[in-house]
């Protein structure tokens, strides 16, 4: 491969140098301070019993990571299995060679080979270099979707009716 970059998937020994892709990430998207996540919840999620993420990386030949796709099952009720594609991002010292492509081929693969019927992602409005990116690939870039969050402080504070909560415990009796 050009650059002698290596494209893999990713393992837990990783997740350092994932982190600060993440990392820069934020800061090119303006919000470097909006990253609360950490090594040891990323090992978890990642690597513990129960696995709800996976990654692919481009690797160069001092090992560095120079490149991240980070994805994970998803579940529309209109269609069915899909993948979503959380983050997407190139080091920027090592953007314009079409490694961006090479992640993005990496996770169509893995779509298909899940049995997935659609992937999906998001991307800011004003980054036009990743919508031109994603068109070009011959994506939909949707505009007629609002995004909906409640964050952890929200979460915390919203009042969820007691039936609710009995549902949402441990499979241990849930009769209501």
């Amino acid at each position: 491969m050009e650059n002698n970059i290596v494209l893999r998937r990713g393992v837990e020994a990783d997740l350092p140098q994932v982190l600060a892709l993440i990392q820069e990430l934020a800061e090119y998207e303006r919000a470097p301070e909006a990253v609360t996540n950490t090594l040891a919840a990323m090992q978890r999620d990642g690597f513990g019993p129960a696995p709800i993420f996976s990654f692919f990386v481009l690797e160069n030949t001092a090992s560095e990571i120079v490149g991240l796709a980070l994805f994970y099952t998803a579940y529309s009720t209109w269609k069915g299995r899909m993948l979503y594609l959380e983050d997407l991002v190139v080091t920027e010292s090592a953007r314009r060679g079409g490694l961006g492509k090479l992640l993005f081929d990496a996770v169509v693969a893995e779509a298909r080979a899940t049995g997935a019927i659609r992937l999906k992602w998001q991307v800011l409005e004003w980054n036009e270099s990743a919508i031109s990116f994603y068109k070009k690939l011959g994506a939909t870039i949707e505009d007629e979707w609002f995004n909906g969050n409640l964050d952890e402080g929200q979460l915390a504070s919203y009042a969820v009716a007691p039936e609710a909560a009995l549902a949402a415990a441990p499979a241990t009796g849930r009769s209501l």
